[in-house]
């Protein structure tokens, strides 16, 4: 018998609202957010950090339309907490890790600050196009309250669409962890042939949208046994039309396997795999994201 639950949780959602030239994704995550982040038994603040940053990737990343396209969100950080955070999406498949100073995360606060984790530290998202192999990177400080602010300011600064993003994470009394998100855009130039909205002095019809979209709260998004087809509806039903689009089932992916290590290890010298190994012969592979070593036969 099937989970009641499935089809609202470890799921992407995306939907469109034609009369008011806008588009929107909600994404929850439960169980693939759990096994990320219980590979590597991370201290609570970097946990919550890792657990927001997976659901931007999976928010951001399953708007991609090239099915084997690629989302990367890394950190570039000075003097702070964090010395590295990457996740990636690829295929509903997502995958994360963080390295931190354990010393200065002792001297933070409990609920450290984003500045107090990061410092001067900045956020770069990148897409890999896989039918066309094009790369597109944006780069912006990461000087929020939250990594959603900062993946708001790409959008506006990087690509200039108006666009909203809400994340929210609760870690239940249980130790599972839920997580929500909403992403709403005003579509961009060329689209119907219309303007840009900076080209006007008003945008009531993203001003709407997004004062709709302000009203999802952390319950809503972070409540397991509410549908998201529903929470669409909840907060756009009294628009005209509300487009909803085939759902996108998310799940915890690496690509860590016998294969791809033999393929990465082919690439060195017979000489140079020697020197890797160990008195036992073996050359001990370190993955990050799934915090597994793997022992391959030089």
């Amino acid at each position: 018998m099937q989970d009641p639950l499935s089809s609202h949780i470890d799921t992407a959602l995306g939907f469109a609202i034609p009369t008011r030239h806008a588009r929107g994704r909600i994404v929850r995550l439960g169980p693939a957010l759990d096994a990320v982040l219980a590979a590597h038994a991370y201290p609570p603040a970097i946990e919550a950090l890792l657990a927001e940053a997976l659901t931007l990737a999976a928010l951001i990343g399953s708007t991609l339309k090239d099915v084997g396209g690629q989302l990367t969100m890394q950190t570039r950080t000075e003097n702070g907490v964090v010395q590295l955070l990457v996740v990636d999406y690829r295929g509903g498949e997502l995958r994360g890790y963080v390295q931190y100073d354990a010393d200065k995360l002792a001297e933070a606060p409990a609920e450290p600050t984003l500045f107090a984790l990061f410092g001067a530290g900045y956020l770069a998202i990148t897409f890999d196009l896989a039918t066309t192999g094009e790369r597109y990177q944006g780069i912006v400080p990461l000087d929020g309250a939250t990594m959603a602010e900062a993946a708001q300011s790409y959008f506006v600064q990087s690509e200039q669409i108006p666009t909203l993003v809400r994340v929210a994470t609760v870690k239940q009394p249980d130790g599972h962890h839920v997580a929500g998100a909403l992403l709403l855009q005003h579509l961009p130039e060329g689209e119907e042939g219309r303007e840009r909205l900076h080209t006007k002095l008003d945008h009531p019809e993203w001003e709407h949208v997004a004062t709709l979209g302000n009203t999802v709260d952390r319950g809503e998004l972070t409540d397991p046994a509410l549908p998201l087809h529903d929470l669409v509806w909840r907060l756009f039903n009294e628009e005209d039309e509300v487009r909803v689009h085939t759902p996108i089932v998310l799940s915890r992916g690496c690509r860590c396997t016998p294969d791809h290590i033999a393929s990465v290890l082919d690439k060195f010298s017979a000489e140079d795999r020697q020197e890797m190994a160990n008195d036992d012969g073996l050359i001990q592979v370190d993955c990050a994201f799934c915090a597994t070593t793997f022992p391959v036969a030089a």
